[in-house]
């Protein structure tokens, strides 16, 4: 069977960012997915009108049934809503330290809806940072996580809070005619792509990313070319991505 991602991320019923954006992703990557589903969260491509979290009891039942029968070998995580599911999952990695593991760290929905008290999950998210392969924060979650408004501070302070990797998406940059990703490994930059900027705005866009990276990890790349193959596959996936509304949000086609 392919190597399998299993997922803690939210349901999204628009099916553009969360669980249904991991499957999509995973899948084309070449991976299987499995879930665990952290939330239930009310809202459509445009917006977030609110959500109730799965209990850490069942988000580890949940997870502890696949692992008895799919071939995990790496974790991804999205949203997961409350403190007591981001100590569930530190919980869980502890028992599976062997697991990759790409920890995108949502905070709020690119259409600025809550997906959990932002104060209190930034306190709560410290405990994740070591155990992940790597992080994928944009530079808003990355300016939150640390308190650092400068990115080469914000960066550093990361790798100063246990990171080995991280992954800084400029996207919310103000960079008109280009989006800058930079790749960090042990505090050094390793990798810096730049594209050109699409249009618009796009709902699901970082979730699809990082569950690719983890889906490529899961068959054995390197982190480098892991990442290099997401960005070449996102970029083309948002260049394609469909309208619901007009002017609003688009759903990345990945497919």
């Amino acid at each position: 069977m392919r190597p399998t991602v299993l997922c803690f991320s939210g349901l999204d019923p628009s099916g553009g960012a969360g669980l249904q954006a991991d499957i999509e992703a995973i899948g084309q990557s070449g991976a299987h997915a499995a879930i665990a589903c952290t939330a239930l969260t009310i809202q459509n491509s445009q917006q977030v009108f609110g959500f109730e979290a799965t209990s850490k009891e069942l988000l580890l039942a949940q997870a502890n049934a696949v692992v008895k029968d799919l071939p995990i070998k790496a974790i991804k995580s999205g949203m997961l809503g409350t403190t007591d599911n981001i100590a569930a999952l530190a919980a869980f990695l502890r028992e599976h330290p062997d697991y990759l593991y790409v920890l995108d760290p949502v905070l709020v929905a690119n259409s600025g809806g809550s997906l959990g008290n932002q104060e209190t999950l930034v306190k709560a998210f410290v405990e994740l940072i070591p155990f992940a392969t790597v992080i994928t924060p944009n530079t808003v979650e990355l300016r939150a996580l640390t308190g650092e408004q400068d990115l080469e501070k914000a960066t550093a302070k990361l790798f100063e809070m246990g990171a080995q990797a991280v992954l800084v998406k400029g996207g919310h940059e103000n960079t008109p005619e280009y989006i800058r990703n930079a790749l960090y490994e042990n505090g050094e930059m390793i990798s810096e792509t730049k594209c050109p900027r699409l249009d618009g705005e796009y709902h699901g866009s970082g979730c699809s990313l990082a569950s690719f990276i983890a889906g490529r990890l899961a068959q054995g790349d390197e982190l480098k070319v892991a990442v290099n193959h997401a960005e070449a596959w996102l970029f083309g996936v948002l260049k394609n991505a469909e309208s619901p509304v007009e002017g609003g949000q688009k759903i990345p086609k990945r497919f």
